[in-house]
């Protein structure tokens, strides 16, 4: 199943996925209000997963990428659990925020593989036009399930009155960040990696 495969490159994407996953659910409980508008400082993180996973897609393929989301997604959990313990969280709150983050991540990842495919292999051409649309939208899905999940009629009660508000302003910010500082960096790296490893 692996074969043909930099194996040394796959578990380097699988351990970004997990410490984005892990230090952005390390910053969500933290809230910022920046000109007005409710925020928490994993906006400015999560957005490279995102990148991370059309990375997979594109190098390594969409059977694969599936298979890395799938490793991700106990660890994910797990790391997100250890970090809210790790903050004096009592373990049911760990448990709920450690399960809302690993499925909103594989949610949103795993439509990000079947949108960046779809999309690279119509337009061929424009190498930036997959990143992009599958950044809005799994940046969209993955923002409102997370603080659903996470905190709908929860014990926070801040986060708990203003989750809705919270999530729009941050799924604005992930995708103003994903497209303005994580594309440009995901066109420099795709470039540098096909050099590297001569793919296509």
């Amino acid at each position: 199943m692996f074969k043909n495969v930099d194996k040394s490159m796959l578990l380097k994407l699988v351990a970004l996925h997990v410490i984005v996953i892990t230090v952005s659910n390390a910053l969500v409980a933290i809230p910022v209000e920046i000109l007005g508008v409710k925020l928490t400082w994993a906006a400015f993180t999560f957005p490279l997963v995102v990148i991370a996973t059309d990375l997979t897609v594109r190098l390594l393929g969409k059977t694969i990428a599936r298979q890395t989301i799938a490793a991700a997604y106990p660890l994910a959990i797990t790391g997100s659990m250890a970090v809210f313990l790790a903050e004096g969280a009592p373990g049911s709150v760990a448990v709920r925020i450690g399960f809302a983050s690993a499925t909103a991540y594989a949610i949103g990842t795993m439509l990000d593989v079947y949108v960046f495919q779809y999309i690279r292999e119509g337009f061929k051409n424009n190498w930036w036009l997959a990143p992009a649309v599958s950044t809005i939208a799994a940046n969209i899905i993955d923002t409102y399930t997370f603080f659903a999940v996470a905190f709908n009629n929860s014990a926070d009660e801040y986060m708990a009155a203003n989750w809705m508000e919270i999530a729009g302003s941050q799924v604005v910010i992930k995708i103003a960040v994903g497209l303005l500082v994580f594309l440009p960096a995901y066109g420099i790296l795709l470039n540098r990696l096909q050099k590297t490893y001569k793919l296509k």
